[in-house]
């Protein structure tokens, strides 16, 4: 079925456009202004491109976003080069007079920006009693906090960066709900401050290097779900007043994670104790009244995949690939990371140091070997242990001059074999190579591995299933899904759907 209702797309260029143009492709906007004011349909998309949309350009602040409206820059990069940076007054009926950039209503979207509002005690987005989408832009250098979401507001605020804002990137207030997934937060004074009775769900997300990551006062009852919050200066969590947050249960997980915070880990300021479930936490660093506990069902590592299969990334070069639930599952899982640019890279090749650091945390495998004597792997080499494991365990081996290799990038061929005799899995007849379209690449010493592998589905081939390449060197995206594979086999996480898994019955049919 066709869906016909009609959308209007407005154009705006801040550099070449005109206010009294069309507002189409080829004549554009030159102001948001502008184009806002011709929202009149329920259905509008705003695109804007690459400029500075400010007070010199001709815009008029606070910019009002109305319900149905979606404002669009480039959500690939989070807004990179789309800048939209002023204030002006907004009366909020819970907090009074503030400094706002942009007030979002309804359902009103916004994606794909960058924001900035460096007046004294200057807001980036104001949401107020509405149920908007924030994803997939930065909110940077804001005078008091990135987004303010006050009333009954119940917005879904996704993969956005929050960065070096003076007080906070993201305050929760009144009775607000709604979801915070997979967003950065980083260098802002406070990452999140949650009051009042606002309970958000707030999952996924990675806040590190701010003063404080979260703050809890009042009678706030936010559920957190893995996150991962590390490296703040001042602490990790922090609760106050009568604030009572959902860190897991006794049959859930809450698979949070702290980790390297100065002063604490979690710290509750309450005379009511705080029950921690299936976090990762260090005793030391937790302060006042909090009870760990086991769950009955150990679901942290089910919980890390979306049982809906839909992925969305925390990566801003992710978005849309097709490796992305594979590396999502395994940040999620803390078994691989990004850069500090807030980039994955997945189609740069993997260097062997990088593949022996994933495996060995990968899969900590027992020695079945002895200590390998690498000749050219110093002792204070930053993946030292990480390659000692992974060649005890029988994931990788040396070259012919005693050397390891680690900065040379990993083949495809070499990551298979590894993973089929890392783990000792049955092994699988060679005639299943047939399949691929060249499998005569494969040599003899490794067809029998290849098999296996293939035998067991941990192959990913991208674009084309039967293509093997086994001489290319591998991508960190394609070795993220091998290894997942890998993963699904011995049983510690959930298979994820995806065209590019060899079936070992399509292989043997195609052969």
């Amino acid at each position: 079925m066709v869906n016909s209702t009609l959308v209007a797309t407005l154009y705006v260029n801040p550099v070449v456009g005109n206010d009294s143009n069309a507002g189409t492709r080829l004549n554009p906007y030159k102001t948001l202004t502008r184009a806002l004011r011709e929202t009149t349909t329920h259905n509008t998309i705003i695109q804007l491109v690459s400029g500075t949309y400010s007070t010199a350009s001709g815009e008029v602040f606070p910019l009002v976003i109305p319900a149905g409206a979606m404002v669009v820059g480039h959500k690939a990069t989070k807004g990179k080069g789309i800048v939209i940076s002023g204030s002006g007054e907004y009366q909020s009926p819970s907090f009074g007079s503030q400094n706002v950039t942009l007030l979002l209503l309804g359902d009103a979207q916004l994606m794909g920006v960058m924001i900035e509002n460096a007046a004294a005690k200057g807001t980036g987005v104001w949401i107020e009693s509405s149920t908007p989408t924030l994803a997939n832009n930065t909110l940077m250098n804001c005078g008091r906090e990135g987004v303010f979401v006050s009333g009954s507001a119940k917005p879904v605020i996704l993969d956005n960066v929050f960065v070096q804002n003076a007080a906070s990137g993201l305050v929760i207030a009144r009775t607000s709900e709604g979801e915070v997934r997979r967003n950065v937060f980083q260098k802002n004074a406070l990452a999140i401050a949650i009051s009042d009775f606002a309970a958000p769900l707030v999952a996924n997300n990675t806040l590190s290097q701010n003063r404080l990551a979260i703050a809890l006062s009042r009678k706030a009852r936010p559920v957190l779900r893995n996150n991962i919050i590390e490296k703040n200066t001042q602490g990790g969590l922090l609760i106050n007043g009568n604030a009572i947050p959902d860190l897991g249960t006794p049959q859930e997980s809450a698979g949070n994670i702290f980790r390297h915070n100065q002063r604490f880990d979690l710290q509750n300021l309450t005379s009511t104790k705080v029950i921690s479930a299936g976090n990762d936490l260090n005793m030391k660093q937790v302060k006042g009244l909090v009870e760990c506990i086991a769950p009955k069902k150990d679901t942290h590592s089910l919980s890390m995949v979306n049982p809906n299969n839909v992925y969305v990334s925390s990566f801003i070069d992710l978005i849309g690939h097709w490796a992305e639930p594979f590396i999502q599952a395994l940040v999620n899982m803390n078994l691989t990371r990004g850069f500090a640019d807030g980039s994955y890279k997945p189609d740069k090749p993997m260097t062997r140091a990088q593949y022996a650091f994933l495996v060995a945390n990968a899969f900590n495998p027992s020695p079945k070997h002895p200590d390998p004597d690498f000749i050219d792997i110093p002792k204070n080499f930053w993946a030292y242990d990480a390659i000692k494991i992974a060649a005890r365990g029988g994931f990788v081996s040396g070259l012919s001059d005693r050397t390891f290799g680690h900065a040379q990038n990993v083949l495809r061929l070499q990551v298979i074999v590894s993973l089929a005799n890392g783990l000792a899995l049955n092994t699988a007849h060679p005639d299943i190579l047939r399949g691929y379209i060249d499998y005569h690449a494969i040599p003899d010493s490794a067809r029998t591995a290849v098999a296996t592998a293939t035998q067991q589905r941990i192959v990913v081939n991208y674009p084309e299933p039967r293509l093997l390449q086994p001489s290319r060197e591998a991508t960190r995206g394609e070795v993220a899904a091998m290894v997942y594979q890998a993963l699904v086999i011995i049983g510690r996480t959930p298979a994820i759907p995806s065209p590019y898994v060899v079936s070992p019955l399509t292989n043997k049919n195609l052969g």
